[in-house]
Parts: structure tokens; C-alpha cells; sequence
């Protein structure tokens, strides 16, 4: 009878979702210890700074423990489940004492014998990967080294000893706290291995933080010789009935500092128009009932979109990005259409790639498929990058207008406000007509104001003569 070893259990880690991220926020765990699970398995789910993503585990076996709880955010690169996979691709148990196993023939001198592949050495042949779709298998064998052999426990500790600077250091275990607080302790100068923590399972707080920050009053008489207290960051208190703090955390996060580096790297120019779209929503009822849009939703922002791509089509060097290390405009020939939505987690703009290309029934579609997966809360970190220009509407809050910020990598980005039925001049008289208002804001090192106006005059008159969409397509 065997007995389980701690060989057979393998910790997956958080992975990096997207692009160079540090963190993650456990959202939801799908399983519980003593679950049986498969090879693919999604196990969790997980909010970095651009999506909800769910991860699947690259194991077979039985969960043996989950390492933290739902709402923790955890480092990119830290366990967070155990899965014990004995008996299921875990390293074969060792033989009985009354059965050893006959030992290998001594090497040449010199030389170091041949180690075992990797699939030899996992006891399974299967290679864990970071996000989890499945395995890849290795057959890859190293070559014999030159030079004696080096025991890998020694090779091992001397490692960690150098990295370290001294042994001793080196099983020091790390402080349990969260990166806020990690980076609260930092700003404090507060070294964490010496805060006593008062959380759950031996966490840090920041209440700890503030805690050690606070200089701690010397006993008199104070000797001249000693050296006065640098002052310390005040403790910032706040009062727990009448107010909430929400963390900046996930989207929310990513969102701020994109905004702010946008606003204050690009310098911004917004222009306004205010508009007639009667006839375009005539259009939108029209369209509605036709034929070839079944299936698709038919409204005012499919048409609004369809106006952007056939200005851009019309003045081509709005749709660019800035360069900044090689000082170059980049002119995109392609119309990546964002989308700006707002979902429970924050706003998020989705782009519908080589919105260009797209006939009217398929642009339709893709914005339908664009809203609902926002909505979930499904949106992929691809659907969100590569961005070239895009649309927000504001109008959905019953806003006239604003002056958007740009979305990072951008030149342009326009504002829908409020449709509404207002007094307005037509043929010559005073009528009730349906009129909004629109925004474009660019970037005025790349956009200059005549292209900034055509761009906006063209997007105007489309809306309020929607024929030419077909003459100006």
C-alpha cells in the first residue's frame, strides 16, 4: 500500500492573461477541494486590469486545496490551486524497500551521465502550460556535461545563497499582504517582515502598515545623541458610516491611467456640431423592416457608425496613430471601430476589426455581438487592443454632448449626444424636427483643424441626408 507524497500534487499559478499584467482578482472558483477535474477544465475565474478571463486547468487529478478566496487579488506567478494527480500523470511511487530497484552503472569518468527527458522526469510526459489549454509533450534530451557531477540539493542551495547574500535569509518566509499594501509599506518605508499582521491567516492590513509607520514615543530622558524622527505620512482615517471606499482595481484601474496619460500626452481639440437626423431615423425604421436585416438589430448607432467609416474613407488621415520614438504619423489603412460601453465593471471599448470591409447587415452584427458580450462581462483582452478610432454615445444617459478623452493610440473619437425632438429650420420654416448634437475630439499633433472639421462636417451631412451613403460610399 502506497501513501500520497507530496510529488503528486502540482501547483498551478496565476497566469498573465494578457500583456505584461502583474495581477489578478479571483472572481470566481468554479471548483472546491475534493473535486475530481480534467485536463482543460476551467476552475476559475479571473479580473485582470482588461477582462474577466477563465482559467482552465492543465492537470488530471483531485483538488486538494484552494490557496486563496474569492475577491483576493493575487500576483501573476503565485499558486493558487493544488491538485493532488496521483495515479493520473504524477511521478511513478517509489518501489518497496524489499524489492530496490537495481542501480545504474556507473558513468565514464569525466562525464555526466545522460539525464532523463523531460517526459521521463514528470513521470507523465506532460508539460503544464501558463494558461492552460491542454499540455505539450517533450522528448528533448540534454547532453552529457563535462566536469563532475554537482548534487542538484547542493547546486540548489548555493544558488539560492548567492542570489540571497546569505543563507540564512533565505528560508525567511515572505509576509503575507496584498500588492496595495505591498506598495503602501514601500512608499512608508516600512520594511512588512517587521509588522506584526492582525488579518485573517496571518495577512497584513494596512492598518498594520500605518501601525509600524508611526514612531513609536522614546522613553525619557532623550538622549541629545539620538538622531530626531523623519516625519511619517499621517494616518488617514475616514468615517466608516458615512462613507465607502471602493479599491481601484481591475478595468477601473487601467481605464484611470490610460485616461490620464492620454490627456496629458496628446493634446486635445474637440469641435462640435449640432445636426438634423429626421431622415436617418426614417432610415432606421425603414431598415427594420427590411429583408435582408433580419436578425440583426437596427438603430440610430448602427447608421452613426456607418457615417464615421465612409468619412474616414473620404479624409483617410484621420485614422493614424503617433509615434513617438521614431517621431513618424503611422496612417492606418484598415478602420478598427471602437465601441466605448459601460459595463458593471467599468467602461471598456471593443473594437470590431476591418470594420471598413463590412456591408451594412454585417456591421450590424457585429455590433450586436460587440453589446452582448460586454454586457457578460466576456469581452477578450484581443476584442479591446489595435484600436484606430471610436465612437461613444452619451446620448443613452439623455446627454447633449461632451468632449471625450482619447482612447489611448488614437487620433480621433466621436461623441453621440441625446436625440430630441427640437424647433428647427427646415425648407424655409420652423418645424419640429429630430436634431443631436456630436463631439469629434483628435489629437492636434497629427489632426489639424481643417481635417478635424471635414471629418465632422462629412459625418453631419451623411446624418442628415443618409443617401449619401450611397453616393459617397
Amino acid at each position: 500500500m502506497t501513501t500520497m507524497t507530496e510529488a503528486s500534487v502540482r501547483e498551478f499559478r496565476m497566469p498573465d492573461v494578457g500583456e505584461g499584467l502583474t495581477e489578478a482578482e479571483i472572481l470566481k472558483w468554479y471548483v472546491q477541494p475534493g473535486d475530481t477535474v480534467t485536463d482543460g477544465q476551467v476552475v476559475c475565474e479571473v479580473e485582470t486590469a482588461k477582462a474577466a478571463v477563465e482559467l482552465p486547468i492543465p492537470y488530471d487529478g483531485v483538488v486538494r486545496d484552494l490557496h486563496f478566496p474569492e475577491g483576493t487579488t493575487v500576483d501573476v506567478g503565485t499558486p493558487i490551486i493544488a491538485v493532488d494527480v496521483a495515479g493520473g500523470g504524477a511521478a511513478p511511487a517509489p518501489a518497496p524497500a524489499e524489492a530496490p530497484a537495481e542501480a545504474p552503472a556507473p558513468a565514464p569518468a569525466g562525464t555526466q551521465p545522460e539525464e532523463p527527458a523531460a517526459s521521463e522526469a514528470s513521470g507523465s510526459g506532460r508539460q503544464p502550460v501558463l494558461v492552460g489549454y491542454g499540455v505539450a509533450a517533450s522528448s528533448t534530451k540534454r547532453r552529457p556535461r563535462k566536469g563532475p557531477e554537482v548534487p542538484v540539493q547542493e547546486a540548489s542551495a548555493a544558488i539560492q545563497t548567492e542570489v540571497n547574500g546569505h543563507g540564512a535569509a533565505a528560508a525567511k518566509p515572505r509576509p503575507l499582504a496584498k500588492p496595495p499594501v505591498r506598495k503602501l509599506a514601500k512608499d512608508l518605508g516600512v520594511d512588512l517582515t517587521t509588522v506584526v499582521p492582525s488579518g485573517p491567516d496571518g495577512i497584513i492590513t494596512r492598518e498594520d502598515v500605518h501601525a509600524a509607520a508611526t514612531p513609536v514615543p522614546m522613553p525619557e530622558p532623550v538622549l541629545a545623541a539620538v538622531a530626531p524622527v523623519a516625519p511619517t505620512a499621517p494616518v488617514v482615517t475616514y468615517d466608516r458610516a458615512r462613507e465607502t471606499r471602493v479599491p481601484v482595481k481591475g478595468v477601473r484601474k487601467v481605464t484611470a491611467a490610460a485616461m490620464v496619460g492620454s490627456a496629458f500626452t496628446a493634446p486635445h481639440v474637440t469641435e462640435f456640431v449640432t445636426v438634423d437626423v429626421t431622415r436617418t431615423l426614417k432610415l432606421v425604421e425603414e431598415l427594420k423592416q427590411d429583408k435582408d436585416m433580419r436578425g440583426v438589430r437596427v438603430n440610430p448607432l448602427l447608421l452613426i457608425a456607418k457615417a464615421l467609416l465612409v468619412a474616414i474613407k473620404r479624409n483617410p488621415d484621420i485614422n493614424a496613430s503617433w509615434d513617438e520614438a521614431n517621431q513618424e504619423i503611422v496612417v492606418k489603412h484598415y478602420v478598427n471601430l471602437g465601441i466605448a460601453a459601460a459595463t458593471p465593471r467599468g467602461l471598456i471599448v471593443p473594437n470590431i476589426k476591418d470594420a471598413h470591409d463590412k456591408t451594412l447587415p454585417q456591421l450590424a452584427e457585429a455590433l450586436g455581438e460587440l453589446v452582448s458580450t460586454a454586457r457578460e462581462g466576456k469581452t477578450s483582452p484581443a476584442d479591446m487592443q489595435a484600436g484606430t478610432v471610436t465612437i461613444t454615445n452619451v446620448g443613452v444617459f439623455g446627454v447633449d454632448t461632451g468632449t471625450p478623452i482619447l482612447n489611448p493610440g488614437e487620433s480621433a473619437i466621436l461623441a453621440v449626444g441625446a436625440i430630441k425632438l427640437q424647433p428647427w429650420v427646415h425648407k424655409g420654416k420652423v418645424k419640429p424636427r429630430q436634431v443631436t448634437t456630436l463631439a469629434l475630439s483628435f489629437d492636434h499633433r497629427l489632426v489639424d483643424g481643417e481635417l478635424g472639421s471635414k471629418v465632422l462636417a462629412d459625418v453631419a451631412a451623411i446624418l442628415e441626408q443618409p443617401k449619401r451613403l450611397i453616393t459617397w460610399a
